[in-house]
């Protein structure tokens, strides 16, 4: 679904040039339910608007659907956008219009499509579990209702990849959950590709691949250990979930490796540039240099 190849994006302000992403390799299958974290000014955020056609990269490849979007026109990113992908803000200014009922809502792009608009949207609000609430306001729904009409937005022209940013930034850890859940529902239902940009550690161990991204390129990657089903019989029991993920440092083309940086700090290399190198048994043995 996903495939970027040294993605480059540099913003130029006041003479100064910031370098957003760095050589950022990145693949992601059709179908994936996958997460991408990462400390503010890393680059999510950037990437995400890049996958979202709602920025150019700067150098690099990025194809999303067979579409290459580094030979996008104007006309061709508003395509893209009406016709290829969804996009859930965190910021429900973003998403909503305040004057119109959570159904106008989600009418307002389908009419821009010249579809069937009423019946699309009571299915797409039925979809996300508020059918109840069709003919509210905005300001008669929760934040998390907000939320999920900002989703069923997001679907509205029949999208091959949503794309969501923070959607749990502004809701409390219940309506987190069910949101998460619902995603889950769409990935499996729809084949739905759902890439979440998330600071929110729990939530991004709740999906099949996590990837961390550190001074604009992907530093480690995390995958689950264990099926779905497996989770759901666990849960069922009682019992806490365990460690659910198996982290991977990425090795890029030239072998630079990013090693995330509280295993740099536990291993003693805080005040280190260098690291010594040897190889063992097999395994490449990193240390701190030897003082002196």
């Amino acid at each position: 679904m996903i495939h970027c190849e040294g993605l480059v994006k540099i913003y130029k302000a006041n003479e100064l040039e910031v370098f957003a992403l760095q050589g950022l390799d990145l693949h992601v299958e059709d179908g994936e339910l996958m997460a991408i974290i990462g400390n503010s000014g890393s680059g999510k955020s950037t990437l995400l608007n890049m996958l979202g056609g709602l920025d150019r990269p700067t150098a690099g490849s990025l194809t999303v659907d067979g579409k290459d979007l580094m030979k996008f026109k104007e006309r061709d990113f508003v395509k893209y956008k009406r016709e290829s992908v969804g996009f859930v803000w965190q910021n429900n200014a973003r998403n909503l219009i305040p004057y119109l009922t959570a159904q106008q809502n989600v009418e307002l792009p389908i009419l821009l499509n010249g579809r069937r608009k009423q019946q699309r949207a009571r299915e797409l609000l039925d979809a996300v579990g508020l059918s109840h609430r069709a003919h509210h306001k905005l300001q008669q729904l929760s934040g998390g209702e907000q939320q999920r009409v900002a989703i069923a937005i997001a679907l509205a022209n029949h999208p091959r990849l949503l794309l969501a940013d923070e959607p749990t930034g502004s809701v409390d850890t219940k309506m987190a959950a069910q949101i998460l859940e619902l995603f889950r529902k769409l990935n499996r239902e729809l084949g739905l590709t759902v890439v979440i940009v998330t600071h929110d550690p729990e939530l991004a161990r709740k999906v099949d691949r996590v990837v961390s991204i550190r001074d604009g390129k992907i530093s480690s990657e995390m995958l689950r250990r264990k099926s779905y089903i497996e989770e759901l019989a666990e849960l069922e029991e009682g019992e806490a979930e365990k460690e659910s993920h198996v982290e991977y440092a990425v090795l890029d083309k030239a072998g630079r490796l990013q090693v995330p940086q509280g295993y740099l700090e536990a291993a003693g290399f805080k005040d280190h540039r260098k690291a010594r190198v040897q190889l063992e048994n097999g395994r490449i043995m990193l240390t701190p240099p030897e003082e002196g």
